[in-house]
């Protein structure tokens, strides 16, 4: 049965699409058949697999807006149990063509019926919690979030978590938290140690062991048009991304029991502010959470 992971954190800048790009790569190369679908506008998933701007090529655009079917837009890329959805700019304009349409959160979901040969699909999500976000959570068995290990990393979260509950409720009621995802670590700084430590303790065991280091590697492959497993196999990017998708397989082959949302944020320390140290990260938490609530 195919999984579909959705990849999303509102807050740009966190390594999402390095992390789509390359975890569905490791995942590939782990012989597991795997599609990374480029569910933002600025199609950095499809141009980091090696496929320019073309405004004649069908895409995921068009299967939302019920023109194509999905399998009629997918394209091979240089792993070979890895295909790819691509994206265009045109996907930017969705959400206004779409409002006032019935069932529009609906539109990804339904276009994935019926594509059960792919054991993964990873959709990267764009940078904000608007209409394409939600069609990715209504479709998604679970979700990844990447954080960066940097000052604020949890800015936004909460306004994620609030969403996830949203989506659960009214939507996707098997929706799942699966893991966070840590990246940009920098060794030689403080600052990123104390942000590992404030992340652990806000999420628990949620959190993954893989930490992603911050690497110039990591940064230039996408203008090579190659995953790091091509461009630099034996860089340190390459080898956190492999043990990423090992630990991914881990925890999720065979199945494990997965809890509900509000069980995850319970396990992950996602509780009254009282209940646990407070930090810089949980600052800004907590200020939103005011705010909403007062």
């Amino acid at each position: 049965m195919t999984k579909v992971v959705a990849i999303v954190n509102q807050k740009g800048g966190v390594g999402k699409t390095t992390t789509a790009i390359n975890l569905a790569s490791g995942l590939a190369l782990s012989e597991r058949k795997s599609l990374l679908l480029d569910l933002d506008p600025q199609s950095n998933s499809t141009r980091g697999l090696g496929y320019g701007a073309d405004p004649e090529r069908a895409s995921i655009y068009d299967v939302l807006l019920g023109s194509e079917p999905l399998h009629g837009i997918l394209l091979p890329t240089e792993i070979e149990k890895l295909s790819l959805a691509p994206s265009e700019p045109d996907l930017i304009g969705f959400e206004v063509e779409l409002m006032g349409t019935e069932k529009r959160e609906w539109r990804l979901r339904d276009a994935l019926i019926g594509h059960d040969s792919f054991d993964l699909v990873l959709v990267d999500c764009p940078p904000s919690l608007g209409l394409l976000t939600v069609n990715a959570l209504v479709a998604a068995d679970g979700v990844l979030i990447p954080v960066q290990c940097e000052y604020l990393a949890l800015e936004g979260v909460t306004q994620l978590i609030e969403t996830l509950r949203r989506i659960r409720s009214n939507l996707n009621p098997q929706l799942q938290i699966l893991g966070v995802v840590l990246t940009m670590f920098d060794e030689r700084t403080n600052l990123s140690h104390q942000v590992v430590d404030d992340i652990r303790k806000f999420f628990g065991g949620t959190a993954y062991d893989t930490v992603i280091p911050r690497s110039v590697r990591l940064g230039e492959a996408p203008s090579f048009g190659k995953p790091i497993f091509l461009y630099d196999p034996r860089s340190k990017g390459a080898e956190a991304y492999m043990r990423l998708a090992q630990e991914f397989l881990q925890r999720e082959e065979p199945p494990v029991q997965e809890t509900a949302i509000g069980d995850r944020e319970e396990t992950a320390g996602i509780c009254e502010a009282g209940d646990r140290p407070a930090s810089a990260q949980e600052t800004a938490i907590n200020e939103h959470e005011e705010t909403s609530t007062g």
